[in-house]
């Protein structure tokens, strides 16, 4: 056997004993180690931020809006998330479904940008004015007409939820100030004082009030 065969066999089983080496350090050992590290320090966030309704049942993830319909219309019961246009409207991306995620691309003078937050925001109007209360288009926040960056945000305003707090006591048969109460109780602040906005989890919003009417 000459030498340049040698060699190119002292290479390839080199080659072969770092990828064999690699593979077991790179795609066993070291996810293990994260995956393990995860699970004993952010056991929550690591198992995908999931929510748990108060029978301990898991009924979506923190991170995740989700809608709220009867009959493919919004149940008006219910705390209503943001808009989820994403991509736009066709058979795949359907309203918070995971196959696709994304802001709509449309400039602001689009005309069917204009037209969508147009009906959303009569829709958001006609909805939420109930029996001394009437919502004027004015009142009406931007998150309320506008998907998120993602599509797929679970937050919305405080201001949003409070247009919305008349609606679901009437359609509940609860106080205004005990629903009034149930958003206070679940907005969150800026992070450490200072980072992001005031928000309001939907889904956990959503939990306390069928456990609130639960008790009625």
């Amino acid at each position: 056997m000459n030498n340049s065969a040698v060699n190119t066999g002292r290479v390839l089983w080199a080659g072969l004993r770092a990828l064999l080496v690699l593979t077991v350090i790179c795609g066993v050992l070291y996810p293990l180690a994260v995956t393990g590290i995860a699970q004993a320090a952010f056991p929550g966030k690591a198992n995908g931020s999931e929510v748990k309704d108060a029978s301990g049942k898991v009924v979506g993830s923190e991170l995740i809006g989700q809608t709220y319909l009867t009959g493919g219309k919004p149940d008006l019961r219910w705390f209503q998330p943001r808009p989820s246009n994403g991509l736009g409207t066709n058979s795949v991306n359907t309203r918070y479904k995971l196959i696709l995620s994304g802001a709509t691309n449309r400039s602001g003078d689009n005309a069917d940008l204009i037209q969508w937050v147009k009906d959303a925001k009569a829709a958001v109007v006609k909805d939420n004015s109930v029996n001394g209360y009437t919502v004027k288009p004015f009142d009406v926040p931007a998150d309320a007409v506008t998907s998120s960056g993602s599509g797929l945000d679970p937050h919305i305003s405080p201001e949003y939820a409070k247009l919305q707090v008349h609606r679901v006591a009437e359609k509940n048969h609860l106080t205004v100030a005990q629903v009034d109460r149930l958003v206070a109780d679940h907005t969150d602040g800026r992070i450490l004082g200072f980072v992001g906005e005031p928000r309001v989890d939907v889904l956990r919003l959503n939990i306390a009030l069928k456990a609130l009417t639960a008790g009625q």
